[in-house]
């Protein structure tokens, strides 16, 4: 079933969108000129993955995913964790490659796990600058197995199962599958519609894409990347081009029954109405940090030249929370050390319990 283009209210959402764009942009802006642009963004991406998730109806502490990512895990991981940290790696994978990538044919292909005969006849001349992409991202993925291979061996790590390995789309339960259903179909209308949108407004049409993805649910699992897809675009279409935007972060803001409402321009209006929301908050979140880093940098004053509370500083302006741990193999110091220059840095303890102590900037 093709996507209602034809009567879009367009009078009715020129403000939302002209207010979208204007809030996306500022935060784009702030981004690329602030000094702790990086670790914001990276804060960003945690969140997302986590609040994606809560659009799921998945619950994922955002303590476990920095933990997990860290390769620290205290337990054993649950499904819902392994997902959402399929959903930062994939941010993270869209964010180190060239912005038009993830929309490609060849992008979407990787991205929803299809790799095979068909990849490979949807791009047959890829381009050197793809092939060194691809090369690079090879080298990173063994460069993350050897790491934890050691952290294992090391008993700093629980070994993962299997099937976090597979690509999103690969792990599949067939019980929920329904086999009538034609994935591919609805993904090349999917993109007709992506493509009959050319000629509105960028916002617009990321609204749109938002929308035709989960009215007309083109994936029965895995259906976070369609979120994931459309901040894609946001970054593509210069809007974003400093970050990929946390679309999940605003969206978990709104009511259900508007996020799914009956009325196409509802949804319309929901969407753009969380990524205003969404800027507006993460603006909030950089003043914040920015006035955290201005408090800690005093106590740099005076500190030798190979002191590592510089690394401290930068390690928690861009992490949620960190642990002694963390903070031993980053910096490469003893447990006291690592404890001793958390002191220094009079940061806020998060947990409260002996046996797991975090801290973080509150």
């Amino acid at each position: 079933m093709a996507y209602e283009l034809d009567n879009l209210p367009l009078e009715e959402l020129f403000l939302p969108v002209s207010n979208a764009t204007a809030a996306l942009v500022r935060l784009d802006e702030r981004i690329a000129c602030s000094p702790i642009g990086n670790g914001l963004v990276a804060r960003l991406d945690m969140r997302d993955a986590v609040a994606s998730m809560w659009l799921d109806g998945e619950l994922v502490h955002l303590e476990d995913l920095v933990l997990h990512d860290a390769m620290m895990d205290l337990r054993t991981p649950s499904h819902a964790l392994t997902l959402a940290h399929a959903v930062l790696r994939m941010r993270r994978q869209i964010a180190g490659r060239p912005a038009d990538w993830a929309l490609s044919a060849a992008g979407i292909r990787h991205l929803l796990g299809l790799q095979g005969e068909a990849a490979a006849q949807a791009e047959p001349e890829a381009g050197n600058q793809d092939s060194q992409a691809d090369e690079t991202a090879l080298y990173q993925d063994i460069d993350a197995l050897l790491a934890r291979t050691d952290a294992i061996l090391k008993g700093l790590a629980e070994p993962r199962p299997r099937r976090e390995m597979a690509q999103p789309m690969a792990d599949r339960n067939d019980v929920f599958v329904d086999e009538d259903q034609d994935e591919d179909a609805r993904l090349k209308e999917w993109m007709v519609c992506f493509e009959a949108t050319a000629h509105l407004p960028p916002m617009l049409r990321a609204a749109i894409m938002h929308d035709a993805w989960f009215t007309h649910e083109v994936v029965q699992r895995s259906v976070w990347i369609g979120r994931v897809l459309t901040a894609a675009y946001l970054r593509q279409s210069g809007l974003a081009a400093h970050h990929v935007p946390a679309l999940s972060i605003g969206l978990r803001n709104k009511r259900p029954d508007e996020r799914r409402s009956g009325s196409q321009l509802v949804r319309l209006k929901t969407f753009l109405a969380a990524i205003e929301e969404m800027a507006d908050a993460a603006l909030k979140e950089h003043d914040r940090l920015m006035l955290a880093r201005e408090q800690m940098s005093r106590k740099l004053k005076g500190r030798r030249s190979n002191s590592r509370l510089p690394q401290l500083m930068e390690m928690t302006l861009r992490s949620p929370l960190i642990s002694s741990l963390m903070v031993e193999k980053e910096l490469k110091v003893t447990q006291q050390g690592a404890l001793k220059l958390i002191a220094e840095l009079n940061l806020r303890e998060i947990t409260g319990r002996g046996r797991f102590r975090a801290w973080g900037i509150l």
